[in-house]
Parts: structure tokens; C-alpha cells; sequence
């Protein structure tokens, strides 16, 4: 009988395994036939994330030469390399284009088209265009996988778990929040994927409150200016009258980075240095385990400042007062952040050139502003800093970071779950918004329709309203009728609404702390609380602790998503060849 695998989510981390399983099959599989069942409500390649359905004003949030789904010679992992073209080079694209969403959402459909085509004969696939439900079956037989609106379920030997982002129930606060809004006829509009939320209820001309920063908020910008008959000419935003007035604050206080505008030239760092393989094998091998901020960050750490110091030295010589090599040198054993500081007080004369990561991540912690007018020209003054800054190649340092970023992420998966404020730091240094939006920021802030609240945004729920206050302009507080929770739903399976996932909670999977979903950190199979891999079952995703980075992978950075496709493709197909899969009941 044809073997069976069912893979549950059809976006861009499917049709990663499924061009992996194209790529590895040929070599691995020699089996009776084989049938790939995809689930899916949304169309595959582009799944609900980059769906054709979706507003043509929301872009990437990556250049095009930057997006690539093809593996290169930097990935380490066993399968064969087959490479393809860039988004830039399959859409005819210019290389530093911000593309729109839609453009994303055909060029994930030619790789899907493609991995199809480039399946061995006897292999199949069907896209089952529902929501999976639910999944059974013992751990030594076929799985059942039951789908929405179908009585009998998919038979499965094997069950991927590809699922993206998905919807979570509320959390107490929130819950507080949502719950008095609808007491008090008020609009509170929970975490979400931003092109999916119904902004209808916000108002032409009302005060909203956001809370959050970052990229969700960036498209809420958007569908509420331009996507309401706004325009921009040059500098200057032309309102259509029917926007509201937004009132966005955060734990920063602050927009993320923006992204760099200008290319690499000279040397790269030789990354990793201080931070790779033997130390994550180090890490792993302590019998008490390890603490993040203890044992990992002081490496990480390191590795950041390699990467900082390195393009400084090489790139921007006439800013120091040492010989790379001997700074290197030195560098390399210091002990300590103590040591180092005062390595780098002694090579690098201008503290604008050192590396502060703390004060990058709380740009606001101690600055008070006497008012709320005082607040708005300090935040519009830091944007403009900033965008100056990453579109300055003399500032070409900061580039490196980043290259150091990309690098540490690829380690740090193989560590697991190891919280949350990781993943926001990568994201507000790495994986900010496109240059241009943030000057659509400051033109909104000029024509009044968009007021800072400052850093440790807090909201309550008084005398019929919401109010958001911050100390970062003691005293002051904005009320307003709404609220939007501008990010996307926090991945813990006990809160996801998708009954799949808290089945698999129920059915004894394994949790981290906060909530992610326990898997082999080789081939991605899902642990039980015994630390046991299910022989039948594996998950890849932002609901694992085996997570990549949720940006796209840039062509030749060694994509850990992609390591972690191949290793979960290769195991689907070891497994199936084995003759054991045979005597399987049916």
C-alpha cells in the first residue's frame, strides 16, 4: 500500500519541507508510493500570511534581494543543495525594492510549483483546502487526522506540523480590557495579524490607543492612513479626513530600527567567533543546564562586539587608536564585561563608536520630557537620528551587528526555548521597518494624526475609557474609546485557539515555560513530558522551541530554517523507506 504524510500548513515553512522532501527523495526514497496530503485553509506557498487576498499597500518587510527559498552551498545539512532564484531575480524586481506582500505570495506559489515538479514519480500531492482539527493514533500505528467539515479523518504514518501564526485566546488582561469594553461600548481590538483585523470601528477623527511598536503596528499605520484615501507628497501627508488619531506607545517606547539602507563592502567578520558550534555544544552538555543571561548572553555578547569591532577597525581605521590585530588579540581574552569596556575605552577614542547594547535596547530609560508636545519633537528628533544613521555607511558598524545577529540566531536554535526577549531584541535591531515608512511616521506625526506615548506604556480601564500613561512624561495620560493591541498573538500552545494544538497539549506533549512546544532539537520531532520523540509526529514553527527566525533567509547566511527542513525531510523519508512501515495495521 502507498505511504501516507500529511503536513498541516501550507505557507512558506511547508513548502520549505516540501522542497526539501523534492530534493532528498531521489536519494532516500525507494518506497511502494507515496501520497502528500497538504492542509490548509489558504492556498499553498503563500498560506495565510502572504495570501493574494491581502491589501497591495502592506510590503515586505525585507529587499527583495534579501528573500530567497532556495538552499546554497552556507547551509549545513546533509541533503543536496538546489539552488534558485532570489525573489529579486524570479520577480524582475530591483535588488533594494521593499515588494508588496502579494509579489511575496506569487513567488512562494513558483517555489511550491516548483518542489511539485521536481517530486520523483510516485509521489503525489493534494491540498485539502481545511483546518485541521485534531490529530489520534497510537504511537506504533497509522495517525488520524481529522479535518473540519470531513467525518472520516486522513490516515497518516507520518504527520509535519508546519503551522505559522495562529489565533490565541486572550490573556487576563486583556481579558479585563476586552471585557470592559463591552460593558462601556468601548473598542478593544485584541493581538492579531493586522491585515485580518476589522478596523471598521475605529472612528475619522477619534483617538485610538496602540500598544506596541513594531512591525503590527506599522501595518495598522498603514491600512488606517492610505488605506482610508490618505496620500503622501514628499515629505508631507494629505489626509482624506477619515483617519483616526493614533496614540502608540511600548515597552521601548520607540519604533524598531530601520532597516539599512546602503551595501556591504571590504571584509566580512569571520563569524561565528565567540559564539558556534562548541560553545552551543558546551552549553548543551552542562549537566545543571544553563541560564540565558548567566551563560549565554555573556557570549553572545562577545560575539556582537566582534562583529562591531571588526568592521570599525577594518572598515573605519582613523577612528581608532590600535592596530586591529593587537585589538583582536587583546579582545579575545579579556574576562568580562569590566575588561572589555576598558579595552575599548582604550582603542576606541569616541564613545559614539562603542558598542552600548543596553542602551540600545532602552533608548528611553531616565529621559523625561516636561510635556507632551516636548515628547512628540524628542521622539521625531531620535526617528530622524536613526534614519540618518542606517542610510550612513560611515556608520557601517551597525551593519555588522546585524551580520553578527543573523549569525548568533543560527546558534541559538539549537539551544531551544530560551524566552522571549530574545526574539524582541533580534526583532527591534534586525528586523525593523523599511526606511521609508518610518518617514511616513514622522509626516503622520507633523499633520497631528499620530502622538507618542513614551516607554512603559501602561493601560487602565476608568471612568468609561481607556488611559495610557508613561513615565517617560510624568503626569500626562491620553484617554480614548478604543485600543489596539498592535502584535501578533503570542505562539504558546495553551492559549492557541486551533484545537490542534491544544489536543497535542492534551495528548501529553511536552511544554517549555512560556508555553512552546517541546521538540527534538535534530529532526524536530515532538517530546513528551518523558523527553520522549514521537516516532510519527514533528513540528516546525514559531509554536516549537526549535524556532528560526521568522524573517525570510537571506541568500548565503546558512538559514537555519533551512537546516531544520532538510533534517525533518531526510527523517520523513529514512522512516518511510524502513521496512517496518510496511507491516504497519492499516
Amino acid at each position: 500500500m502507498r505511504h501516507q504524510l500529511v503536513i498541516v500548513g501550507a505557507g512558506p515553512r511547508g513548502t520549505g519541507v516540501l522542497e526539501r522532501l523534492a530534493a532528498n527523495a531521489p536519494g532516500l526514497y525507494e518506497g511502494p508510493g507515496l501520497d502528500i496530503h497538504l492542509v490548509d485553509p489558504h492556498p499553498p506557498g503563500g498560506g495565510r500570511i502572504w495570501r493574494q487576498a491581502q491589501s497591495p499597500l502592506l510590503w515586505m518587510n525585507s529587499h527583495a534581494e534579501d528573500v530567497t527559498m532556495y538552499t546554497d552551498e552556507t547551509v549545513t545539512m546533509d541533503g543536496p543543495v538546489r539552488e534558485g532564484p532570489t525573489l529579486h531575480e524570479w520577480a524582475g524586481l530591483d535588488a533594494r525594492t521593499f515588494p508588496d506582500r502579494r509579489i511575496q505570495g506569487r513567488y512562494l506559489r513558483h517555489v511550491y510549483e516548483r518542489a511539485l515538479a521536481d517530486l520523483p514519480s510516485g509521489v503525489t500531492v493534494r491540498h485539502h483546502p481545511r483546518r485541521a482539527l485534531r490529530i489520534g493514533g497510537p504511537r506504533e500505528g497509522r495517525q488520524r487526522v481529522w479535518l473540519e467539515g470531513l467525518e472520516r479523518p486522513l490516515l497518516a504514518d507520518l504527520v509535519i506540523l508546519a503551522v505559522g501564526h495562529l489565533d490565541a485566546e486572550l490573556d487576563p488582561e486583556q481579558t479585563r480590557l476586552a471585557e470592559y469594553a463591552r460593558e462601556h461600548g468601548l473598542v478593544h481590538l485584541p493581538p492579531d495579524f493586522t491585515a485580518d483585523s476589522d478596523l471598521s470601528a475605529l472612528e475619522p477623527g477619534e483617538p485610538v490607543l496602540v500598544r506596541g511598536f513594531g512591525l503590527a503596528f506599522v501595518d495598522l499605520m498603514v491600512l488606517l492612513t492610505e488605506g482610508r484615501g490618505g496620500r503622501y507628497e514628499g515629505d508631507t501627508y494629505i489626509p482624506s479626513g477619515r483617519e483616526p488619531v493614533l496614540h502608540v506607545g511600548s515597552r521601548r517606547g520607540v519604533p524598531y530600527h530601520s532597516k539599512i539602507g546602503y551595501d556591504w563592502t571590504g571584509d566580512r567578520p569571520p563569524l561565528p567567533r565567540f559564539f558556534g558550534p562548541a560553545e552551543v555544544d558546551g552549553l548543551l552538555a552542562r549537566p545543571g543546564g544553563f541560564d540565558f543571561r548567566r551563560d549565554v548572553w555573556p557570549l553572545v555578547e562577545k560575539e556582537l562586539g566582534f562583529a562591531h569591532y571588526h568592521r570599525l577597525f577594518t572598515a573605519h581605521p582613523g577612528r581608532t587608536a590600535m592596530a586591529w590585530a593587537d585589538f583582536e588579540e587583546k579582545y579575545a581574552v579579556a574576562d568580562g564585561p569590566a575588561e572589555i569596556r576598558a579595552l575599548v575605552a582604550a582603542a576606541v577614542p569616541d564613545p559614539a563608536d562603542r558598542l552600548d547594547l543596553a542602551a540600545l535596547d532602552h533608548p528611553l530609560d531616565g529621559v523625561r520630557y516636561a510635556s507632551h508636545d516636548d515628547l512628540q519633537a524628542g521622539l521625531r528628533t531620535y526617528i530622524e537620528t536613526d534614519l540618518d544613521r542606517r542610510h550612513d555607511p560611515e556608520h557601517s558598524p551597525d551593519l555588522g551587528v546585524f551580520l553578527g545577529l543573523l549569525s548568533v540566531y543560527g546558534q541559538l536554535v539549537r539551544l531551544g526555548d530560551i524566552g522571549p526577549w530574545w526574539h524582541g531584541f533580534f526583532s527591534y535591531l534586525a528586523s525593523g521597518p523599511p526606511g521609508p515608512r518610518l518617514r511616513q511616521m514622522l509626516a503622520l506625526s507633523r499633520a497631528g494624526l499620530l502622538h507618542f506615548v513614551g516607554a512603559g506604556m501602561a493601560v487602565t480601564a476608568e471612568d468609561g475609557l481607556f488611559r495610557a500613561t508613561s513615565p517617560t512624561v510624568p503626569g500626562s495620560s491620553v484617554t480614548a474609546r478604543a485600543l489596539v493591541e498592535a502584535r501578533l498573538p503570542a505562539p504558546a500552545v495553551g492559549r492557541a485557539r486551533d484545537s490542534l494544538l491544544r489536543e497535542l497539549r492534551a495528548d501529553g506533549a511536552a511544554e517549555t515555560p512560556d508555553g512552546l512546544l517541546r521538540v527534538d532539537p535534530g529532526d524536530g520531532r515532538i517530546l513528551d513530558g518523558a523527553g520522549r520523540p514521537h516516532p510519527r509526529r514533528f513540528a516546525l514553527g514559531p509554536y516549537t522551541d526549535n524556532r528560526a527566525p521568522g524573517a525570510f533567509t537571506r541568500p548565503r547566511t546558512g538559514g537555519p530554517a533551512f537546516r531544520q527542513n532538510d533534517a525533518t525531510a531526510r527523517a520523513v523519508l529514512s522512516f518511510l523507506r524502513a521496512p517496518h512501515v510496511k507491516e504497519l495495521p492499516r
